[in-house]
This record gives C-alpha cells, sequence and structure tokens, in this order.
C-alpha cells in the first residue's frame, strides 16, 4: 500500500512568517514528508501560497485547530452556526488547499477536502495514529474508533481503517458531529 507521508508544522514553527514556515517545511520534506499540514483559515493564505509557489505541498487545516485551541474556547465543534459554517467556507475557499458543512465545503472547492469528525462527504478522512489504536488513555472524542479492537496486529488495524474507510463503512454518523 502507498502511504503519503504528511507532516504537521507544530505551533510556533510557521506562524512568525512565510520564511520561518518555509525554513521548517523544507526541513520536514528534507526529512522524508511529502506534503506538509499547517494550522488557519483565511490568516494563512500568504503562507500557504508562498510555500506552494515553492514546491511544497500544503494541507491547510481550518476548523478545530488544536494548536490555536485556547482561541477557540476550548475544544468545540466548529461551523455548527450558519456564521461559523460560512467563515470555515470562505477560510476553504480562500485557500483553496482546506457533515453538512464539510459537504458544503466540499463542493465549494475544486481541491480535495480531508475530514476528521466532519462526516463522509469529504475526499478522505484521517485518524491520529494514537486513537485509532487506542493508545491515547483519556477521554475519546466522538469522532475516534478504536480499530485495534479485535485486530491481531497494528498492521491489521490499519488496514482495517483503510478498508472501513473506503467502504464508506467509516465514518458512520456516531463518529461524526
Amino acid at each position: 500500500a502507498n502511504a503519503l507521508v504528511l507532516a504537521d508544522m507544530p505551533f510556533g514553527s510557521f506562524q512568525e512568517s512565510k520564511e520561518q514556515a518555509f525554513r521548517n517545511a523544507a526541513r520536514l520534506m528534507a526529512a522524508g514528508a511529502q506534503m506538509v499540514k499547517l494550522e488557519g483559515g483565511a490568516v494563512m493564505v500568504e503562507t500557504t501560497r508562498f510555500l506552494v509557489d515553492r514546491g511544497i505541498p500544503v494541507c491547510a487545516h481550518i476548523g478545530l485547530t488544536p494548536q490555536s485551541v485556547n482561541t477557540l474556547g476550548g475544544y468545540r465543534v466548529q461551523g455548527k452556526s450558519d456564521d461559523g459554517a460560512d467563515r470555515l467556507v470562505a477560510d476553504a475557499k480562500a485557500l483553496e488547499a482546506p457533515a453538512a458543512v464539510a459537504k458544503r465545503v466540499t463542493e465549494a472547492l475544486s481541491v480535495p477536502t480531508i475530514g476528521i469528525g466532519a462526516g463522509p462527504d469529504v475526499s478522505g478522512q484521517v485518524l491520529v495514529v494514537y486513537d485509532m489504536l487506542d493508545i491515547y488513555p483519556d477521554r475519546k472524542a466522538r469522532f475516534v474508533r478504536n480499530f485495534m479492537a479485535g485486530a491481531p496486529s497494528v498492521k491489521a488495524a490499519i488496514e482495517a481503517y483503510v478498508q472501513a474507510v473506503k467502504a464508506k463503512a467509516f465514518p458512520a454518523a456516531e463518529h461524526c458531529f
């Protein structure tokens, strides 16, 4: 199986300037990443374009952005109100990079969208491996499913995740906001 290696740019590694973002993204690419992910909506447009223009593929993370969770008032579903949904669509459209809101965003764009807890109507799904394998000890988010349960190995659990996404069996309604 071929997997895309997407590296999450840590907090503080891209917010200072687009040049800082490029230096750190280039380091991740040199280490084997094939794409970088950075958080932020319309505010990150200039940085995103700067990276893409220099050959670095970017996955833009909008909505619930964990690195900025304190400015969002905690871990709260984003886009539930009409204003919030409009803001998500505007962020996605400004970036053209990246449930009902996810479907609306996906239909509004010409580029792939990736969701986590956003429902099946996106181009692809993501699930943190610690959650997928039930390694993280605290309370689980609604979008988490333990694929390790009943799996004979980590490899089998990951393969079960891939099969469930491809079959549109995951995320199910109980995993979506």
